[in-house]
């Protein structure tokens, strides 16, 4: 599999909403969990979201009700809408993707566990 290709970061105030985009083959193979991942400077990674193929999903509890995750198979494209941004979102996002659907729960996915191909990054800045 190539390696995905995040999109969609840049600057927003607080309140507004992006959407990030994540390509790869990956996402167009229904044997594979996608995530989302987001790390500011010298903090630990953590784990936002996740995809199952069958549309099964997961968040991390800092952004359960304002971020929905979606896949596009066909388009073989990952998505990420944020919504309601916060100062303490900003961050370098990431998307990755892990072979075995269903193969893991999603929770374990979150900590990027099984996650094997990640892109480089799209940075989120927030501006009050």
């Amino acid at each position: 599999q190539d390696r995905p290709v995040e999109s969609g970061g840049g600057s927003v105030q607080v309140g507004g909403s992006l959407r990030l985009s994540c390509a790869g083959s990956a996402f167009g193979d229904s044997r594979y969990c996608m995530g989302w991942f987001r790390q500011v400077a010298n903090e630990e990674r953590e784990g936002i979201a996740a995809i199952e193929s069958d549309g099964t999903t997961d968040y991390g509890d800092d952004v359960k009700g304002r971020f929905t995750i979606s896949r596009d198979n066909d388009k073989k494209i990952l998505y990420l809408q944020m919504n309601d941004l916060r100062l303490d979102d900003a961050a370098m996002y990431y998307c990755a993707a892990g072979y075995g659907a269903n193969r893991y729960p999603l929770p374990a996915r979150l900590t990027g566990y099984g996650m094997n191909d990640w892109g480089k990054g799209t940075m989120v800045t927030i501006s009050s």
